[in-house]
């Protein structure tokens, strides 16, 4: 007998699922194309300088200038890299700078932990113009201070030493209000838990403010470790011609007035004075995330 059909109601629209979920299924593989497509291009204009300057450091000297420019090194001139550090005294310079970075990233990420729990959850007369007056010193260039801050350096014998390289900049304003503002998200309940629990100030800091607020301390650790490795004019004005406590950068300036005719070694050092810093971006890229994107999400 044949089987009769499933009846439709009269007047139910006939409707086709499939069709209409592809839709937006189909929008959102456009849309992520599209984004991907973008990305893929923004870090190929980044990274293509980075990788130009590989290329040349491996390029004979003669082979620099041609036209157009080589994308693929011929013939790779490996021994650059061993000229470079060996004639540029890298080793040396590279140690400077490690032990510079490291005393500034600790003195910066310590003042401004403490600062910033102190504007964030003390109390205390004038807190708020005092922090507007430390937030001005943002608003002062370097230039305006360096002649006094090297006269300070001379006259307390600090010229030529580690000191006169890192005290001036053991503490920053900006530190101080990135830290504040990620202490302010952390919510009033949990001070007044961690009171009836017994907690003082240390503990409080130590315990429960500082680990909430971890992606925003590596996030400052990783600025100040840029802005302290990337120095050039202030450890040339205060090492002189003392090569023992020079920096990588002062190094990389001093090979490229030796390898006129060898650009390519200089090339070479410039990206054995990149590699701390791209290790340092791997290592803390998710905290680095995290931090720029702490807040945006309720």
């Amino acid at each position: 007998m044949p089987v009769d059909a499933p009846s439709v109601p009269n007047g139910a629209p006939r409707t086709r699922p499939d069709r209409k979920s592809a839709h937006p299924r189909r929008r959102r593989v456009v849309r992520q194309v599209i984004r991907y497509t973008l990305l893929t291009v923004g870090a190929i204009i980044v990274l293509f300088p980075i990788y130009m300057t590989v290329v040349n450091s491996l390029l004979a000297p003669n082979l620099l200038d041609r036209q157009p420019p080589l994308l693929f090194p011929v013939h790779p001139q490996w021994h650059t890299y061993a000229t470079a550090w060996s004639q540029g005294h890298l080793g040396l310079y590279l140690r400077n700078s490690i032990i510079q970075t490291l005393i500034i990233v600790a003195g910066q990420v310590v003042t401004a932990v403490l600062a910033a729990y102190a504007f964030a959850f003390l109390r205390f007369p004038f807190r708020r113009t005092l922090f507007v007056v430390f937030l001005s010193t943002l608003m002062i260039p370097f230039e305006v201070t360096m002649i006094t801050n090297l006269n300070t350096v001379n006259s307390l014998g600090w010229y030529n030493t580690f000191q006169g390289l890192t005290v001036p900049f053991l503490a920053t304003g900006f530190g101080t209000f990135l830290l504040r503002q990620a202490f302010l998200q952390i919510p009033r309940d949990l001070e007044e838990a961690a009171a009836l629990d017994g907690y003082g100030h240390w503990r409080f800091l130590l315990r429960v403010a500082l680990p909430l607020a971890r992606p925003t301390v590596a996030a400052l650790a990783i600025f100040s470790f840029l802005g302290s490795w990337n120095q050039y004019l202030w450890p040339l004005l205060v090492t002189g011609d003392n090569n023992n406590i020079r920096t990588v950068q002062i190094g990389l300036k001093a090979l490229q007035g030796n390898q006129l005719q060898d650009l390519n070694v200089t090339l070479a050092g410039a990206i054995i004075a990149v590699v701390p810093l791209f290790v340092l971006l791997v290592v803390f890229q998710k905290q680095l995330v995290r931090s720029l994107t702490a807040g945006a999400v309720k």
